[in-house]
């Protein structure tokens, strides 16, 4: 007679008592270890957007090694929330205004003036932009991982700023000047920072996160490298001449010190101040009235502040002309060209949304504009309350203060379906989740 042992030999044997499945250990923060991977080249593709190793190792090129990385990132994302059987992403105002947007973007697409083109620009940038948005927004889940991005930008715009200031020192200059207008320098060798403005924009848009470090580091030699990183990232933005990037610096110094300034770290934005104010002799000559010219553009000797005021004066007009529809997504420089005979994009990022997109989409982008401040705001309002979530505020306050700069420099620069934005608009949507993961989780005396 066969015994059941026999019957069913393919069958694990059976204990008495077994014992009870171990959970797997959880992280610091909740963050699930499977979701280190996408986080980790996250953080590589950032420095490779920003330092461009591909440039100074030329044989990287050949790898498209941004790409690789990119997708990696995105690919174990997407695996990782399969396996666990989570929703691709999470959902919030910001998300679904990004969806409407592409879906507007998508419905102009065969009306643009140039589809082809309006398509090379949909797949080599826009998309890639909203990607790593995405990407954003579902991986810097956790306090920890805020800190990290917020101390990995720093790390990278050091290399940047001391370029930018090398570059003043050795008279590395992209345009020499003359005895009227002031001398621009080069930028750093890759795409977001070629030329000064650029460069300008990106420091100022990783300044406030910087100054976020400084209120966090608890080490007296960790705040004070990180303060040498503030004085030379604002620095470096000076160096650049950009009228952008002052009024952006502005925007960051004034936002500081109306925000901490019932907290006790007002200490140290007094004191910045004070440096700052003591420094005014020191800036370059011809530095000022670089600046007058934002007031009266008829006084810069290079034309180029009149230019940009033709250019969007040009551009109004032909968005009242093409209210809805628009030339289509990255047109605006054949728009222009058509109106006013020249080959340039709006060097202004609502004015490049209105152009391409019409009014709904310029209105959309406000609306996922503004939703991202409030997101950073909200966290930062609620986050003040509650000396636990001292490291929180102060990240909260960094990027809603990004967000507010790059809505100044925005009526400058040519930026609209680049990263500089969604990369920001990523983290409010992401430190908005880390906060409400926050709120959620147990006290410790609820926990027992």
């Amino acid at each position: 007679m066969t015994t059941l042992s026999q019957r069913e030999w393919w069958r694990r044997r059976a204990t008495l008592t077994s014992a009870p499945r171990r959970a797997e250990p959880v992280p610091a923060d909740g963050v699930s270890a499977a979701s280190a991977i996408p986080f980790r080249a996250l953080m590589t593709f950032t420095a490779i957007l920003l330092l461009a190793p591909q440039n100074y190792v030329p044989i990287l090129a050949s790898f498209r090694i941004a790409l690789v990385v990119a997708a990696v990132g995105i690919g174990t994302h997407v695996y990782d929330r399969f396996r666990h059987g989570q929703p691709l992403t999470i959902m919030t105002r910001e998300i679904r205004l990004t969806g409407w947007l592409l879906g507007w973007t998508l419905v102009t697409l065969p009306f643009s003036s140039w589809p082809g083109g309006s398509l090379a620009m949909l797949l080599d940038l826009y998309l890639k932009a909203l990607a790593i948005f995405l990407l954003i927004a579902n991986t810097v889940n956790s306090v920890t991982r805020l800190r990290l991005i917020a101390g990995g930008l720093t790390l990278m715009a050091v290399p940047i700023g001391l370029t930018g200031v090398e570059n003043f020192l050795s008279g590395a200059y992209l345009w020499g000047g003359d005895s009227q207008s002031a001398s621009r320098i080069l930028g750093y060798e890759a795409p977001l920072t070629q030329n000064p403005n650029d460069l300008a924009l990106i420091l100022n848009l990783i300044l406030p996160l910087t100054l976020a470090l400084v209120f966090i580091a608890r080490g007296a030699t960790i705040r004070a490298a990180l303060l040498l990183a503030v004085g030379l990232e604002a620095s470096a933005v000076i160096m650049t001449f950009s009228r952008a990037g002052f009024l952006s610096l502005a925007t960051i110094v004034g936002s500081y010190l109306w925000i901490i300034r019932r907290r006790p770290e007002r200490a140290w934005a007094y004191a910045g101040l004070v440096v700052a104010v003591l420094c005014l002799p020191l800036l370059p000559g011809k530095y000022f009235s670089r600046l007058a010219t934002i007031s009266d553009i008829e006084a810069d000797a290079t034309g180029s502040a009149q230019q940009r005021y033709q250019q969007q004066v040009m551009s109004v007009r032909y968005v009242l002309a093409h209210p809805i529809v628009g030339a289509g997504v990255g047109m605006d420089a054949l728009a222009m060209n058509q109106t006013f005979g020249s080959w340039q994009n709006i060097h202004n990022v609502y004015l490049q949304y209105a152009t391409d997109l019409g009014l709904p989409g310029l209105l959309l982008f406000l609306l996922l504009l503004r939703e991202s401040i409030r997101s950073a705001r909200s966290v930062q309002r609620r986050s003040a309350k509650i000396p636990e979530s001292r490291d929180l505020f102060h990240l909260a306050t960094g990027i809603q203060t990004s967000l507010l700069a790059f809505a100044v420099s925005a009526f400058f620069s040519p930026v609209a379906y680049h990263f500089h934005f969604y990369y920001f608009a990523g983290l409010a949507v992401a430190v908005k989740a880390v906060d409400a993961a926050a709120a959620r989780a147990p006290r410790p005396a609820e926990a027992r």
